[in-house]
């Protein structure tokens, strides 16, 4: 049996009160494609705005198998100690074949779910362009104005959402291997250009000495890697998300880079970016819908599907008709 949804009253109340199964509950109204909750849930958002943006956004990215949820769990622990709330959005691949997502994140950072200071939200990327869960950014308002200090968002890892990710948070890290090649596959792909920190995990044991190493040749390709701000030079440090060996001091750096930008006045301009992108996102969003369920269009697009499919016709020439259709 389907539970009655709450008044608007009741999310506000709720969700400013840090009501954890009433934050969950405002998290699926706003994740829901249907017309009306997405109005429920725009008058949510509204209302909260004035009780947003204090926390720390932190963006976290990696290859899979680098210990990003290893990573989190420990970092997690470590900010609850010293009186932190943290909520973690976990943005989950999705199946291909389900829809679901298949990775389970609750259940890779045993130590932060049990946590009643801690919120762990996994979200199916929903195969969104970027595999960036399409309401990402209305989730972290959602936790701040719940009372959550810091807001980390754990991305997929697998290439494509890190740019997504670092338009919507504050400070990026990318966490990397030691002796994986990492360090240049990192440049190839423009990750770390995105970087404001990178960290080297799994440093302890018999991957010393392979940290050391990796941690030397990061330094020194920041070196050729252009600056995003003016006002921050990006930092590379060793870690052990198993030991806890070095994160202290990469949540010290995290602090540096935040008081840099304070500075400067770069956090504000980064905040009012934010607010552009997150505008420009949502407008490329509702086109894409308008555009697929447009009646001419969706009644043509078979066909003009088949025809590319089989050779027949070019995609410039089908996404040209489509589009002509549409009245572009």
């Amino acid at each position: 049996m389907k539970r009655p949804r709450l008044s608007l009253s009741a999310f506000e109340a709720g969700v400013r009160s840090g009501d954890r199964g009433v934050l969950a509950q405002a998290i699926t109204l706003i994740e829901s494609r249907d017309r009306d909750d997405g109005v429920l849930a725009q008058a949510l958002l509204t209302r909260l705005l004035p009780f947003t943006g204090a926390a720390r956004r932190v963006g976290i990215t990696g290859v899979p198998g680098v210990g990003k949820s290893t990573f989190v769990d420990a970092l997690g622990m470590k900010l609850l100690e010293q009186g932190n709330k943290v909520a973690v959005l976990a943005i989950d691949p999705t199946s291909s074949i389900s829809g679901g997502s298949i990775l389970g994140d609750k259940t890779r950072m045993a130590r932060l779910s049990l946590e009643p200071q801690a919120f762990i939200r996994p979200s199916p990327s929903g195969l969104t362009p970027g595999g960036i869960a399409r309401r990402t950014r209305e989730t972290m308002l959602l936790c701040e104005a719940a009372g959550f200090d810091v807001v980390l968002v754990e991305t997929v890892g697998v290439g494509q959402g890190e740019t997504a990710v670092a338009e919507m948070v504050d400070c990026f890290l990318v966490l990397m291997l030691p002796g994986a090649g990492d360090e240049l596959q990192g440049i190839k792909k423009g990750v770390l250009e995105l970087a404001d920190l990178i960290a080297v995990n799994k440093s302890d044991g018999e991957g010393a000495a392979l940290a050391r190493v990796a941690l030397g040749e990061l330094k020194a390709a920041l070196r050729y890697v252009p600056r995003k701000r003016g006002d921050w030079e990006p930092q590379a440090v060793a870690i052990s998300a198993r030991t806890g060996d070095g994160i202290d001091a990469l949540w010290a750096i995290v602090g540096d880079h935040r008081a840099a930008l304070e500075k400067s006045g770069g956090l504000a301009e980064l905040r009012h970016e934010q607010q552009r992108s997150w505008m420009w996102s949502l407008i490329s969003e509702r086109l894409d819908l308008a555009f697929r369920h447009h009646p001419e269009v969706a009644q043509k697009l078979p066909s003009l599907e088949a025809e590319v499919r089989a050779g027949r016709m070019t995609p410039t020439s089908a996404a040209d008709a489509l589009l002509a259709i549409f009245g572009v």
